[in-house]
């Protein structure tokens, strides 16, 4: 099993016992890091937090804007709770210890032919972190990846362990909980068959992108597409499925190498520097950008096409409006940017995902497009994200909960029909709230 890029003591404490984010838009000072191996071990960190009037948080993998996993005194790491517990083959499920990073999920799931459904672009989180804070991918016939959870087993506020299975009621909170319910340690997800995916990359012109964008999202299995501000292209992502018997006709190491490490990664972090040091560049570097970038087609397994390896780190904002308005919210912000000076190097992203059930999903109860504007984690992002986020509200907007934000536990409230249901779960499962740390207490409430 694959175990690169997994964070070391000092990324998950840094120096003195700092705790910071991917992004580094969140930091802390946990009192104390517990790094647990079994369901006993975490069932007796909270007890001990508990009992002595504190509060535990698990850190996941720090991939979170947001500071949903900051703690606020203990910190649970998750770096000994991964890899394989029971498979069912002919139901095509698998669970998983919930620290489990997706990146490792291929080569666990592969033997038996199976994978997940869907995945969003990044595979560095863990299992429990991703379902948690509402990741999702795109593609009108797949929920986010909390959808695929179909049984869970966490520990409570007093450190008891239960187990949540499909079926039951609880599971349409415990599957995207914030962490406010407890500490997932196992998660049970809905497979499918190994497939394969045909991608093609390209670029086109904006306005037939988006005078297409309902229509292409309801006849494609997989598409976005990404904005770079001051141009009139954009670059396109069509994924079509295929059963895993399918050809493939991967990326070589080179090719994908130069695509996605070389211009990817490493010009994006150029442009943007360059763009930052001297912003007269930036127009010309955004339109060098949108020729580079964007063009090939490829076919793979699934998990190959799916996710990309980002270094570079930005900061992210991403709201989910109702599918309908997505272009019209769209190009509400595409004029919001023109009126501004903001030096923007990094691409507007557009992706749609089904209606859900879940309480606390951005999808609940409705298709949703998704547009997510980033910025370099050197930049100044505070004015530019909170516009956008003005506009986007003015939408019927829904803020992901793993990126910036500013909304409180009144926006909530009236966004989420099924908000008052999770608020009595967490009475429920943690009266004492031993996982509460200040981002679910403006979210959720004290």
């Amino acid at each position: 099993m694959s175990r690169r890029w997994l964070p070391s003591l000092e990324q998950l404490t840094a120096r003195g016992g700092e705790w910071r984010n991917w992004g580094r838009t969140q930091s802390a000072f946990p009192s104390y890091t517990a790094r647990p191996g079994t369901i006993a071990e975490v069932a007796a960190a909270v007890r001990r937090a508990a009992e002595r009037g504190g509060t535990l948080k698990a850190l996941g993998a720090g991939h979170s804007f947001t500071a949903v996993s900051a703690p606020r005194d203990v910190a649970l790491s998750p770096e000994h709770l991964r890899g394989l517990v029971a498979v069912d083959a002919g139901a095509k499920r698998v669970t998983l210890r919930a620290g489990t990073r997706l990146f490792e999920v291929p080569a666990i799931l592969a033997p038996h032919g199976l994978a997940m459904p869907n995945l969003g672009d990044i595979d560095r989180q863990t299992v429990a972190g991703a379902i948690s804070t509402g990741t999702h991918g795109t593609g009108l016939a797949f929920g986010g990846l909390a959808t695929q959870v179909v049984g869970a087993t966490l520990v409570d506020g007093a450190g008891d362990v239960i187990t949540v299975g499909d079926g039951d009621p609880r599971l349409a909170g415990v599957a995207l909980g914030l962490g406010a319910l407890g500490v997932l340690v196992e998660v049970t997800l809905q497979c499918v068959e190994a497939f394969v995916l045909d991608a093609l990359e390209a670029p086109q012109p904006l306005d037939e992108v988006i005078d297409g964008f309902l229509d292409t999202v309801r006849a494609t299995d997989h598409y976005e597409f990404y904005w770079f501000p001051g141009t009139d292209v954009a670059l396109t992502k069509t994924n079509t499925r295929h059963p895993g018997s399918h050809r493939t006709e991967p990326l070589s190491p080179a090719k994908r190498l130069i695509d996605d490490r070389v211009v990817g990664n490493e010009a994006l972090r150029a442009m943007s520097e360059l763009g930052r040091a001297v912003p007269a560049f930036t127009p010309g570097l955004v339109r060098f950008a949108a020729g580079a970038t964007g063009n090939r087609r490829f076919s793979d397994v699934s998990t190959g096409v799916f996710t990309t390896r980002r270094t570079v780190r930005f900061r992210e904002s991403e709201w989910a409006v109702p599918l309908a308005q997505t272009m019209d919210a769209f190009a509400a912000l595409r004029s919001l940017v023109a009126q501004h000076d903001w030096n923007i190097t990094f691409p507007i992203e557009v992706r749609a995902a089904a209606a859900d059930e879940l309480m606390l999903s951005t999808a609940a109860g409705r298709e949703s497009g998704y547009i997510a504007v980033h910025r370099y984690y050197r930049d100044a992002d505070t004015e530019y994200f909170r516009e956008v986020e003005a506009l986007m509200l003015s939408f019927g907007g829904r803020p992901h909960w793993g990126k910036m934000h500013t909304r409180d536990a009144d926006f909530f409230r009236a966004a989420y029909p099924r908000f008052g249901e999770f608020l009595a779960l967490r009475e429920q499962f943690d009266p004492h709230r031993v996982f509460a740390n200040d981002y679910l207490d403006s979210v959720l409430g004290k």
